[in-house]
């Protein structure tokens, strides 16, 4: 696939916003490990291969275990997550599908029993940041970039 765009001196102006709201993100009070977690299900559900390499590679460096990486698509059927972020994820999946377009109760009313509202909008901010970035490397086919996992010591063993 080629990108879309040959004049790359276009795109800092769309990045430099979306890198703004990346910093806010850092300073918050949710978990690094959660925001990559949030990224990847999201960047799953678009189908965004740049981000899912970039969040593959960012989960791996915060020593996430490889088996929840894998198995992130199916999260509900497995034990491997906290309630806080089971939360998280119901409400990533929410905001992005909007099905039958509204945030269900039940979803709002979970993630609101694991987080503050400060958070809450934070974790929301998370989704709309990724859904954007998902949305800008998918409009211009910016291609994945690939990566090597550079010790075997960064991995978490079962």
């Amino acid at each position: 696939m080629t990108s879309r765009i040959e004049d790359e001196t276009v795109l800092p102006g769309i990045h430099k916003p979306m890198f703004a709201l990346g910093a806010y993100l850092q300073q918050s009070n949710i978990e690094e490990h959660l925001l990559h977690l949030l990224s990847m299900r999201v960047s799953q559900i678009n189908g965004c291969a740049y981000c899912l390499a970039m969040h593959a590679r960012d989960l791996r460096h915060v020593g996430e275990r490889e088996d929840r990486i894998a198995v992130l698509s199916a999260w509900r059927e497995t034990t491997w997550f906290t309630e806080r972020e089971r939360a998280a994820l119901a409400w990533a999946e929410a905001l992005t599908t909007l099905p039958n377009r509204e945030v269900p109760d039940a979803v709002f009313e979970l993630a609101r029993s694991q987080f503050s509202e400060k958070d809450l909008a934070d974790l929301t901010l998370e989704v709309i940041a990724i859904n954007g970035w998902n949305r800008i490397n998918i409009a211009f086919h910016n291609p994945p970039q690939p990566f090597t996992i550079e010790a075997k010591e960064a991995l978490v063993s079962v």
